[in-house]
């Protein structure tokens, strides 16, 4: 494949290099596009305020599965069979997602979007490093991660305008022109690789830690709601998902070959904080997405369309610092690089925490701008330490747990901090309301006393407006210091990142999915 590949005419492999592109932007959108339009979706399916954050954690936690096993498929069943296959799977998943009139049914339908995608970035990612030369791969890699970055940079506008302007059923059924354009030029251009039947996966291995997987995340995301433990389905969660993971490790360490994880791997120190830095990055950066989004519509009373534009400059954000620091990687100690994301990440958090709803555009966009060159400062050059030292062959099954961390780590912080959300407001609420009484002398402004009346029934409901306002304010405070302590918290550790000779020359595109 390679070989012939790589002598195939331009025009061919121009062709292959768009539709590719095109399935790799497909599911680049789908990760942010439906950010803006939640709180649309959530009064059309009748979903709670910490239900509909469903709709991004089931495609994250499916893609998550999904990912590491992505490689077996293309060699059992050929590459362009297994791409064909998820190009399809992940329109009709799309379309299932626009058509469905319950939180349950878009849940499912999320969920098949985040099985069939999974596979679509590696392996498109596979097909370009086939198809161009090694002096060529520079520039269609740098290609590939700017097509990765759209989502965030063009989603939610484009969720927002297709929200205000048709429906937000849009933001899924866009994906049927773009999937079928993919779909065709992958079926006319792509020539099949040579199928495997020997080709074997690990499993139980696989098994267990998808259970395991899948049981943590229906645990948070279920747990606010059933008062935790003292639900049985959230103990029966909570046992699945730790017999499945004590199943899980004990398996990986007593089979000697052919693991789905490599244990070895967790040996090398920078493999290590590796994926617990992703996981960090994955946490503050999808989560701080989910959140933004009410904040602007729910408490800053932007429309949809306006709440996009603002999101949209943190994309740009990251794409800029990106290809700033690829070309610093090598020149610059990856530790200072990596200091200087988490730095920016933090201040970000700091300013949003001292947001009120009369904090103006720009600074939403100038802290969004930043908070994205935080993400663009620590995505290459952690890349590049994590596998400095990973042996080429160690090197897929690296990069599958790598981008499983990262997944994760946004499923945990989207539930985690959507429930902080809830239980703190209502904390909050309760606070302030104990310090409101019929005598408070704040009441004996007429002006005051006018509109918010506690001895009338719309006085009061004005009132109780107005508390669960700063309360929601006070919540979403704490959330983002939460996350700009986390950030720093790991700061300390690059102390113990090691350097490598190569790692200015290392291949870190290949973890841009």
């Amino acid at each position: 494949m390679a070989s012939a590949a790589a002598s195939a005419p331009i025009a061919n492999r121009a062709a292959i290099t768009a539709c590719l592109i095109l399935s790799v932007v497909m599911q680049a959108l789908d990760t942010t596009i439906a950010n803006v339009a939640l709180p649309y979706m959530q009064g059309s399916v009748s979903a709670s305020a910490d239900q509909i954050n469903w709709v991004l954690t089931s495609y994250i936690v499916a893609a998550a599965i999904m990912t590491p096993p992505s490689g077996f498929l293309a060699s059992r069943f050929g590459r362009k069979y297994v791409l064909m296959v998820a190009i399809a799977g992940f329109v009709i998943a799309s379309m299932l997602c626009g058509m469905s009139q319950s939180l349950f049914q878009i849940v499912g339908a999320r969920l098949l979007q985040g099985f069939f995608g999974a596979a679509l970035v590696p392996l498109s990612q596979s097909i370009l490093l086939d198809i161009y030369s090694a002096e060529e791969r520079g520039s269609a890699m740098a290609l590939f991660g700017v097509s990765v970055m759209v989502g965030p940079v063009l989603g939610p506008v484009i969720g927002g305008w297709l929200t205000e302007n048709i429906s937000w059923r849009w933001v899924f059924y866009i994906n049927l022109p773009i999937g079928i354009l993919a779909l065709a030029g992958v079926w006319f251009f792509i020539s099949e690789t040579k199928a495997n039947a020997q080709t074997k996966l690990d499993w139980i291995g696989f098994g267990s830690l998808s259970i395991a997987i899948a049981a943590l995340q229906v645990f948070l995301d279920r747990g606010s709601q059933l008062d935790w433990f003292s639900s049985f389905e959230i103990i029966l969660e909570a046992t699945v998902c730790a017999a499945a993971f004590y199943v899980f490790l004990v398996h990986t360490f007593t089979m000697k070959t052919g693991s789905f994880v490599n244990p070895r791997l967790f040996l090398d120190r920078n493999f290590t904080l590796g994926m617990l830095y992703i996981f960090i990055v994955g946490l503050t950066y999808y989560a701080s997405m989910s959140l933004m989004t009410p904040y602007l519509q729910t408490l800053m009373g932007y429309p949809v369309v306006t709440a996009g534009l603002v999101m949209g400059p943190r994309g740009l954000g990251t794409m800029f610092c990106m290809f700033l620091v690829g070309r610093l990687v090598g020149k610059v100690d990856v530790r200072l690089l990596l200091l200087t994301g988490l730095l920016l990440t933090a201040w970000a958090m700091y300013d949003m925490s001292g947001w009120t709803p009369a904090v103006s555009q720009w600074t939403v966009i100038v802290t969004g701008f930043v908070q994205g060159a935080g993400l663009g400062f620590l995505f290459v050059p952690l890349s590049v330490v994590t596998f400095a030292t990973i042996s080429p062959e160690q090197r897929g099954d690296a990069t599958g747990l790598y981008n499983l961390s990262r997944n994760i780590g946004s499923s945990i912080g989207i539930s985690v901090l959507s429930y902080l959300l809830v239980r703190n407001g209502q904390i909050n609420h309760a606070t302030i309301s104990a310090h409101i009484t019929a005598t408070n002398p704040a009441f004996h402004n007429s002006t005051i006393l006018h509109y918010l009346s506690p001895w009338t029934a719309g006085g009061r409901a004005a009132l109780n407006q107005l508390v669960q306002q700063q309360a929601s304010i006070i919540s979403y405070i704490d959330d983002f210091k939460l996350m700009m302590v986390l950030t720093l918290a790991v700061a300390p550790l690059l102390l113990l990142l090691r350097t490598a000779q190569n790692a200015g020359g290392s291949d870190h595109a290949a973890v841009m999915d």
